[in-house]
């Protein structure tokens, strides 16, 4: 394999508020090394699938879990994805916590992601920067704020007490190192297919809240939206200049976020009702991105 090194480069609200230390958890969880196992095609077809990523691609808490340190469920979306694929071998090390760091190094006792990419490599899946934007401490912060001014936009403010939005910054810090990540995986497998997959709808995308089932103040669902929907244009808008191809999960969520009713939302909020990992999809949301990513291998090979 080729050695590729990473360049230098209310009351009731209180009580949802216990819940993040298990977002802050799937942050924090170390990673495994179990990979998914191939499933048989037909004659004549080949295809060699690796799926890298984070929490929102490994499925914390949907059964079954599969890999404990890395928090995979063998119903996340590469596992759908491979299986109607009819994929000949199917290797997903994504693993809840992951940045892009761990594209080059090892995550706990996991192996680093890019290692299961080869020449030998059809197909690649890659949906990661949540984690370096932040995620977890950015939902950990506007809960914390939002239970003191419910009526106010206090993460916002907060974000932008410097004079520029920090959140912002952050995505755009995280730009280049997703072009990193797709060079590599190019020179590892320099012809395969490459999807990069955006995040899905996590907050209502008309920006009214819904405090306190999702505790954040309702000035601030906005912003936050706003800052996911800048999130997905910066991944999009790389993948397109590093010939890889873009899928929009985000779209095809809406009106199924955290704030809607169990029996509609495919994102669970901070009390999970549902088995799934805090402000995470659960089996439904992973199906659905699953349709996507499924939805873009059907249309044309092209990069955009």
């Amino acid at each position: 394999m080729t050695n590729d090194r990473r360049p230098a480069g209310g009351a009731r609200a209180r009580r949802r508020l216990a819940v993040l230390a298990a977002v802050g958890g799937c942050a924090l969880v170390a990673a495994g090394t179990t990979a998914a196992a191939a499933r048989p095609a037909g004659h004549g077809h080949r295809l060699a699938y690796v799926a890298l990523g984070d929490s929102y691609t490994s499925g914390p808490g949907i059964p079954t879990q599969v890999d404990a340190d890395c928090a995979r469920s063998d119903r996340n979306y590469p596992s759908l994805v491979g299986h109607r694929e009819r994929a000949t071998a199917f290797t997903d090390v994504s693993c809840s916590g992951a940045t892009t760091v761990q594209m080059w190094q090892a995550q706990g006792t996991n192996r680093p992601q890019l290692e299961a990419v080869s020449r030998h490599t059809d197909l690649v899946s890659l949906q990661i920067g949540g984690n370096d934007v932040g995620f977890g401490t950015i939902i950990a912060t506007c809960a914390r704020l939002g239970v003191q001014d419910p009526a106010g936009n206090p993460c916002e403010r907060s974000y932008e007490a410097s004079g520029q939005d920090a959140l912002a910054l952050a995505v755009r810090q995280t730009a280049p190192k997703i072009t990193e990540v797709l060079r590599a995986v190019h020179r590892r497998a320099p012809h395969a297919r490459v999807v990069v997959v955006g995040y899905p709808d996590l907050l209502p995308d008309d920006g009214v809240g819904c405090f306190p089932q999702v505790p954040f103040a309702q000035g601030d669902f906005g912003y936050l939206r706003d800052t996911e929907k800048r999130l997905n244009l910066m991944l999009r808008t790389v993948a397109g200049r590093n010939r890889a191809e873009y899928v929009d999960t985000y779209g095809p969520t809406v009106g199924h976020d955290m704030c809607k009713a169990p029996a509609d939302r495919w994102i669970e909020p901070l009390q999970p009702a549902a088995p799934a990992a805090p402000a995470h999809p659960n089996a439904r949301g992973e199906e659905a991105m699953a349709g996507a990513v499924l939805h873009r291998l059907a249309g044309k090979h092209g990069h955009r």
